[in-house]
């Protein structure tokens, strides 16, 4: 092992020098992004919006807005932005400034408190952090709620989703209260394999939902927020005082809409190639997956090592073999133990169980005492 860590830049050079590469989707270089987009942009005649306007925008949010199976949607420079957005409305509507989310909601843990910061809005937490929010997580919380963000999937607990049941339970609770419901779905894209329903089905029940266009489906950046045609033109005007109107938003639209239906098709071979994965992955003594059946093509793998000598092993063994098996590495609540998250992207299609479980067993045994 390296006696000293590396640097940053010297990790990601490492990471360049590899040949199997596992998490992930294979990136293009930017000059490469770019001549791709442009031979889109003149296969398909495309011409810039004008401050979202144009036939770019209103066909691709069309497109999204019947996949979900709602009337109307909107494209947004970043999720953040589309939860705010989503969240002010339905507040407003309710007249209180006070909705429910998960214990890791990205809003809780990712956005600075952006919610209260921008908005002055109270969270209130609903359920457990290690597993989906269920309805009586929600049933438990007797205070008023403007609305309630459900996240599926949970992605700080490895990307677990409820049973279809459990579901639909959470939203018979939340229409007894007459609350509405809006879906984090910036992994909804993963979700169908598991539920083996579309995202229309799986979008039914929530009054409002966000999906990332960059997340899984590899664009430069940008999400959508869909909804009635009324939430959607109040989310036009939150896009504008928010900042995300920019005059030009055609270069990060091209960029999701040229590679969308290619990265959709591909979600049902990554959700069984995760599955695959998983349990080599469960076979080798040191390592532990969550959930031990993934339940999206995203998983949490555990190590009975704390993070250092974990990527120290993983470095190490990524200037031997040149292979990269993972990225970012951290504590967990157990003493010495240490986890990082496994994305599983088209890299793994190219490679199977006999080349990469093992890596992962010779880094666990590196690990041992």
């Amino acid at each position: 092992m390296p006696s000293t860590p590396l640097t940053p830049e010297q990790r990601q050079q490492l990471r360049r020098d590899c040949t199997l590469v596992v998490p992930d989707f294979a990136a293009l270089t930017p000059a490469e992004e770019f001549a791709r987009m442009a031979a889109w942009c003149e296969a398909h005649g495309v011409e810039h919006d004008h401050y979202g306007n144009g036939a770019l925008a209103a066909d691709f949010e069309r497109k999204i807005a019947a996949l979900l199976g709602k009337p109307a949607a909107v494209f947004m420079p970043s999720g953040v932005m589309a939860q705010l957005a989503a969240l002010r409305i339905h507040t407003e509507a309710a007249r209180l400034p006070r909705f429910g989310l998960h214990p890791t909601s990205h809003l809780a843990l990712h956005e600075e408190e952006a919610f209260s910061a921008l908005l002055q809005c109270h969270a209130v937490p609903v359920g457990d952090r290690l597993r989906p929010m269920r309805a009586s997580d929600l049933d438990a919380v007797r205070q008023p709620l403007a609305c309630a963000i459900v996240e599926l999937p949970i992605r700080e607990a490895g990307g677990q989703l409820p049973t279809w049941d459990d579901l639909l339970a959470l939203h018979a609770v939340a229409q007894q209260r007459a609350l509405p419901l809006h879906l984090d779905g910036a992994r909804l894209w993963e979700c169908a394999a598991f539920y083996q329903r579309s995202p229309a089905e799986i979008a039914a029940g929530f009054a409002s939902v966000y999906v990332s266009l960059y997340k899984g489906i590899g664009g430069v950046s940008g999400a959508m927020l869909a909804g009635s045609d009324d939430f959607i033109a109040q989310a036009r005007l939150w896009r504008r005082r928010l900042g995300g109107t920019l005059y030009h938003l055609s270069p990060m639209l091209v960029s999701a809409a040229m590679r969308f239906d290619e990265r959709l098709a591909l979600m049902p071979a990554l959700y069984r190639r995760a599955v695959a994965l998983a349990a080599g992955l469960n076979a080798i003594p040191g390592l532990r997956v969550n959930p031990r059946v993934p339940q999206t093509n995203l998983l949490h793998l555990f190590f009975d090592a704390p993070p250092d000598a974990v990527l120290n092993a993983r470095d190490t063994l990524a200037a031997q073999d040149r292979c990269w098996l993972f990225g970012h590495v951290r504590a967990t609540e157990v003493p010495g133990w240490s986890a990082t998250e496994l994305y599983v992207g088209d890299r793994l299609l190219q490679a199977d169980d006999a080349a990469v479980l093992p890596l992962f067993a010779k880094l666990a045994a590196a690990l041992r005492p």
